[in-house]
């Protein structure tokens, strides 16, 4: 079974045949109106259950609309709906689940359930989002990239502020692509070492740098996220807000980066905490053809993972 559940965990001839036809689809549909099918309806009959446990908008937008224009069909089905390990057991759900769709993509909080579902599921299960990665986002980083700035290997890329689950993917990416990273935040939100690792066996560097002036300067890509989870409470937002303050992304900051560095926000963005409105809306800005992009990748990653 085909399933994209981590980057680390998927060939890197694998991952750029999905970014070349994640190009090719983008080009395709040039000009045309949103709502018309793609010439190609590879998903045509074919059923794809969108599972959220975690709030979305883009994953769940551009899911819907990808299956959409490649043929296919959509079921939403929400974490209140499912209670996803709570009444059935996750392997259960998963056996069910594939007797009736085609396809999974789950954005959940726990890292084991997507790993349980794909490991009982007997059709393709996607990585929508977990505590720890965020694999989709980072494809459609890497693609976004590449369209203004040509080959990200051997680039050098710098993740600010927290070590979260997309710095997570970043640094799977980074070991795949062969791109070098370093890691500018406060030593309690370091990403887990095991990433780290992971990326230094591949034979790229990795480096956390507390300096930030230092960790951008001759940088090729600056990327920062959101602060504090849609989960944390007032006393959480603070302390981070406190922490990670001296990391913003401003014009100062981005003054010390490659003249033609490009800058990164996942999104959703609190403007003026993580980076100002003159870095997000300013000439280095590529975040919203980064949004966009998030719709080529997972079309690329769904047929991938179809083999159409």
């Amino acid at each position: 079974m085909t399933h994209f559940l981590d980057i680390h965990k998927t060939d890197p001839a694998d991952l750029r045949t999905i970014l070349d036809n994640a190009r090719a689809m983008k080009s395709a549909r040039a000009g045309r109106p949103k709502g018309t099918p793609d010439d190609n309806q590879p998903l045509a009959g074919h059923i794809v259950a969108l599972i959220f446990e975690k709030p979305s908008t883009r994953t769940r937008v551009s899911f819907e609309v990808g299956v959409r224009q490649l043929g296919g069909e959509t079921l939403g089905l929400t974490g209140s709906e499912m209670q996803l390990g709570h009444g059935e057991t996750i392997a259960d759900t998963a056996r069910v689940l594939s007797r009736y769709v085609d396809m999974i993509m789950i954005r959940t909080f726990e890292e084991l359930a997507l790993l349980e579902l794909a490991e009982h599921a007997t059709v393709p299960v996607i990585n929508g989002l977990t505590n720890r990665s965020h694999p989709c986002q980072i494809m459609a980083d890497v693609m976004t990239f590449e369209e203004h700035r040509g080959s990200i290997a051997g680039k050098k890329v710098v993740w600010t502020g927290d070590g979260n689950n997309v710095c997570a993917s970043f640094l799977h990416a980074a070991g795949q692509f062969g791109f070098d990273m370093v890691i500018t935040g406060p030593e309690q939100l370091d990403p887990e070492p095991e990433f780290v690792d992971l990326a230094r066996s591949k034979g790229v560097s990795v480096d956390l740098i507390r300096d930030p002036v230092e960790a951008v300067r001759g940088s090729d890509l600056v990327v920062a996220d959101t602060w504090v989870s849609m989960h944390d409470g007032e006393a959480t937002k603070q302390r981070r807000h406190n922490q990670l303050q001296p990391y913003q992304v401003n014009e100062e900051l981005m003054r010390h980066a490659n003249p033609d560095a490009l800058f990164m926000h996942c999104l959703p963005a609190h403007r003026g905490d993580e980076a100002t409105n003159a870095v997000m809306d300013g000439p280095h800005s590529v975040i919203f053809d980064e949004a966009e992009n998030r719709l080529h990748a997972q079309k690329a990653v769904m047929r991938w993972c179809l083999g159409v």
